[in-house]
């Protein structure tokens, strides 16, 4: 069994900037935030980002609720969402919790038929009826703390079937592409 660490931080999921410093004299309100900001400290496991956007939320145990990671893989051309498989991320926490402190880079989540299209005719490895459109899959990376590039797709694959995950799962190991997806419909793989 293996030992993972983790860090505590404060439930903020837009990971916004530090508070300015104050003079150093506390009020009681102040010492009365920190109190409850320390009696609402989260195990963080990973930050995911959305690779077009930039957006990045802390990813814990209970944080982000499947609303925000829903919002989080909108369809990046027409901003529209729809809410993503609820055990699409129970999957990521599992994965990151193999690689703690790792960088989750989310590449697609929902792709509306509009964009999904227009990446099928442009060549890229989309299907037709492609579970993105659905709510259904996720392609991601992770770059492990320190890292500046992210874990082999292939090595990602084991890690994800060795979970249990029963779904779809597709390598993407080109170096323009260097991604790994993962879906709820049938079990099935291949290779982008």
């Amino acid at each position: 069994m293996a030992l993972f660490a983790t860090q505590s931080v404060a439930i903020d999921p837009q990971l916004s900037p530090p508070a300015c410093q104050s003079d150093g004299l506390a009020t009681k309100k102040e010492a009365a935030d920190v109190a409850n900001a320390t009696a609402s400290t989260i195990a963080h496991l990973s930050t995911l980002c959305q690779t077009h956007t930039l957006d990045r939320v802390v990813l814990s145990d209970s944080e982000p609720s499947n609303a925000r990671f829903s919002d989080l893989l909108a369809d990046r051309a027409t901003g529209s969402a729809t809410p993503i498989d609820e055990r699409l991320l129970p999957l990521l926490r599992a994965i990151a919790k193999q690689y703690p402190g790792a960088r989750i880079e989310l590449v697609s989540g929902y792709r509306s038929p509009k964009l999904n299209e227009m990446l099928r005719k442009k060549g890229h490895n989309v299907a037709s009826h492609s579970q993105h459109s659905l709510g259904n899959a996720v392609d991601f990376r992770i770059v492990p703390d320190g890292a500046t590039k992210g874990i082999d797709p292939r090595v990602l694959e084991k890690v994800i079937r060795k979970l249990g995950w029963n779904g779809g799962v597709g390598v993407y190991p080109k170096k323009h592409d260097w991604f790994v997806h993962a879906d709820v419909g049938r079990n099935r793989h291949w290779k982008g």
